[in-house]
């Protein structure tokens, strides 16, 4: 297949063609100019785009990344010559559908080509999946070694082991495993069904005994439950004659009670006939507890009464008069009497002072008859005026102590204040008892007036035996009322256990059970309810039973089954052993496929690297190890250089390309990027080869494979 030209509206690309010629073109851009969008959008033109893809936080889905800048919808044309005939693919989005709208036609007669579309159209055209094609004919830096596919490893086992492509090996691998899967897979399949099935039929055979086992149990508890019923009638029967016994005693009881009830009222009224009236009797009665509480309450209320006031002792000099003047008149006196006493005692001293004076006078004079003189007229007039002065200063103290014998053991500052104090509480007494001689003639006089009502109520007699006898009175009259209450109360009960009274027969066979009527009939009921309950229950199993179907038809199915399960069984086996025996057929000729991919890659390779690397295996993962020609050991491609890596998996994806994509355009998007010039060189000398049985697109951001390839006069 060799691609003409692409035009796309295409992510950044907007109505933009990219022309292309057979063998090797070389398309030089700039980052962010379109390589990849161009190769992403051949891919996805060829494949269309899964729309079931979704973004994740590393990476964005095709429809999402390459949705047209402008917001056009996604559209793209390819025309290319395909099996000698050019033809013109076309997609573009219908409605939500991206890519929905498939058309392949010729290119010059506009011709249908039924043969392809949007499903098969890069299976068809390039001859291989989605995933073999990005793996082997589609190359770019970030994706240079080829990882394992189940579809790329399946394509290159059968080409390698069978030299077809068309999967036979794996064909059988999966009719043999259908075939498996069809006898048991997991729960499914012939196997399991068969099995389930005679699970089932143990199981009804086992539920149906099962059954059979209730029925019979139901029938014996039926049986029971017939002969407890029957106990339990006839003793209901015994208690019914019992009870209609005994309300035939009942009734003969109702009447003699009524009888005596009669008697008594006959007995009571004639009492009452002598009696006063009971409206009479009754007021009385209330008259008399009403005045005998009122008597009680007066007798309380006396205990109650204050104490009369106790008058305060009157002293003897506060007998009569105004104390309190008087009180008064003693305080001024005795301070009138203090004073005197004061002035008394102060000539004294003088006078003394005096004597002392002249007799040291007489005594410095040496006794002359002057000083002798004077001094004894001194002497002569101090003894007058001492014993004037004892005698009006014992009369002063007379006149004290006669004041304060009034006051005694009273200091004169205290005299007022006793007295105001004696006349505040002769006061207070006088109020006292004026207040207890009121509230005690109130009561003198209500109780004056409550024993007038007592005499004029009672005749004479005392309060108590007036009560007594109208109490006796009421209660008669009461009684005679309870009795003729009674006497109805008797009647009613003799019409009414009358009319309730039956008669019964006796029981049919005597009784052996000591319960009540109540749990007799309690456990009536539940005997007929369980009785019905196994009656349904029953009805229930035979119905189950009948629908399980018949024991001996279940038995012959089982049989049947179990000869089914045998054969299955043994299908299962002989299916295992094939499989078997393809998987080690297959594991055989598998041991061939790393060799011959192996020794393409490893002349790829040599010429790449000038013939420094001879030596590469390839393992069943599809990976590589290498050796130089100065290394003794094979070594993965961990030990080399990032260049030599590209170029060793370089060698590896032409070399699956070759095997497995043919005629389909070889795709190299910014691959040789960490090339050296030499081996770029060398590289475009094996692209130029390949492009001469294919078209070979090398997308490139830098100018050295143009350059080097028109130096070497080899670009086209």
């Amino acid at each position: 297949m060799k691609i003409y030209s692409m035009t796309a509206t295409f992510g950044k690309l907007e109505h933009e063609t990219l022309t292309l010629k057979p063998g090797l073109n070389i398309i030089e851009a700039p980052n962010e100019w379109g390589k990849s969008t161009w190769c992403a959008f051949l891919v996805n033109m060829l494949y269309g785009i899964d729309t079931r893809a979704r973004s994740t936080g590393a990476v964005l889905a095709d429809k999402e990344r390459y949705a047209p800048w402008s917001g056009s919808p996604m559209a793209g044309r390819i025309d290319l010559n395909w099996n000698g005939r050019d033809i013109t693919i076309e997609r573009r989005t219908r409605g939500r559908v991206i890519f929905g709208d498939f058309q392949a036609y010729e290119t010059d007669t506009g011709m249908d080509i039924p043969d392809l579309n949007g499903a098969n159209c890069g299976q068809t055209l390039l001859g291989v999946e989605r995933s073999v094609f990005t793996r082997a004919g589609f190359l770019k830096l970030s994706e240079m070694p080829v990882t394992q596919d189940d579809a790329l490893r399946r394509r290159l086992n059968n080409l390698v082991t069978t030299g077809d492509e068309s999967g036979a090996g794996d064909k059988l691998a999966q009719t043999l495993k259908d075939l498996k899967n069809k006898c048991r897979h997991n729960r499914t399949g012939l196997l399991p069904q068969a099995e389930t099935e005679r699970d089932q039929l143990k199981m009804q055979l086992e539920d149906l005994h099962d059954l059979n086992a209730q029925a019979e149990s139901i029938r014996a508890r039926q049986s029971e439950l017939d002969a407890h019923i029957s106990r339990l009638k006839n003793h209901q029967d015994a208690l019914q004659y019992a009870k209609s016994q005994n309300d035939a005693r009942q009734v003969a009881q109702a009447i003699a009670a009524r009888d005596e009830a009669k008697e008594t009222v006959e007995a009571l009224a004639a009492q009452c006939s002598h009696l006063p009236p009971e409206p009479e009797a009754e007021q009385a009665l209330r008259k008399a507890k009403d005045l005998q509480e009122q008597w009680l309450a007066l007798q309380m209320e006396a205990q109650m009464l204050p104490p009369v006031p106790e008058q305060p002792e009157i002293p003897a000099h506060y007998q009569n008069g105004d104390v309190i003047a008087a009180a008064r008149a003693d305080a001024a006196e005795n301070a009138a009497l203090e004073k005197q006493k004061k002035h008394t005692g102060i000539g004294w001293v003088f006078y003394a002072v005096i004597f002392v004076l002249a007799a040291v006078a007489a005594v410095l004079a040496h006794s002359t008859p002057v000083l002798i003189g004077a001094g004894a007229a001194i002497v002569i007039g101090f003894l007058a005026f001492l014993i004037t002065s004892i005698l009006r200063t014992n009369r002063i103290r007379k006149d004290l102590q006669v004041l304060y014998d009034r006051h005694p053991g009273l200091s004169p500052d205290k005299w007022i204040a006793d007295a105001e104090a004696f006349d505040a509480s002769q006061s207070a007494y006088l109020r006292e008892l004026s207040a207890y001689q009121q509230i005690a003639g109130e009561f003198d006089a209500r109780r004056s007036m409550l024993d007038q009502e007592i005499a004029e109520f009672t005749g004479g007699n005392t309060l108590t035996e007036c009560r007594n006898a109208w109490q006796q009175a009421v209660a008669s009259w009461s009684a005679l009322g309870d009795a003729r209450r009674d006497l109805q109360n008797a009647e009613s009960l003799v019409q009414t256990v009358q009319s309730m009274a039956g008669t019964a027969q006796a029981p049919e066979f005597p009784d052996t059970l000591h319960i009540s009527e109540s749990e007799t009939a309690a456990q009536l009921e539940n005997a007929r309810l369980e009785h019905r309950q196994l009656h349904l229950k029953l009805g229930q199993c035979l119905g189950q039973a009948e629908a399980l179907g018949q024991e001996s038809l279940i038995r012959a199915r089982l049989d049947t089954l179990n000869r089914r399960i045998a054969r299955l069984e043994d299908t299962y086996y002989a299916l295992e052993m094939a499989q078997d025996a393809l998987r080690e057929a297959t594991t055989n000729l598998q041991r061939r496929f790393a060799p011959r991919i192996s020794k393409r890659a490893q002349e790829l390779f040599g010429k790449l690297t000038g013939g420094r690397y001879q030596r590469i295996t390839l393992g069943e993962d599809l990976s590589l190890n290498a050796c130089a020609e100065n290394e003794d050991t094979l070594r993965s491609s961990q030990w080399r250089s990032d260049g030599t890596v590209d170029q060793l998996y370089l060698a590896l994806r032409l070399a699956v390309a070759e095997e497995l994509t043919p005629e389909a355009p070889l795709l190299l998007d910014d691959a040789l990027v960490r090339f050296d010039d030499r081996r770029l060189a060398l590289a475009l000398e094996i692209l130029k080869g390949e492009a001469e049985s294919r078209q070979v697109i090398l997308f490139t951001c830098q100018g050295r494979e143009g350059a080097i390839a028109s130096s070497c006069g080899r670009e086209e």
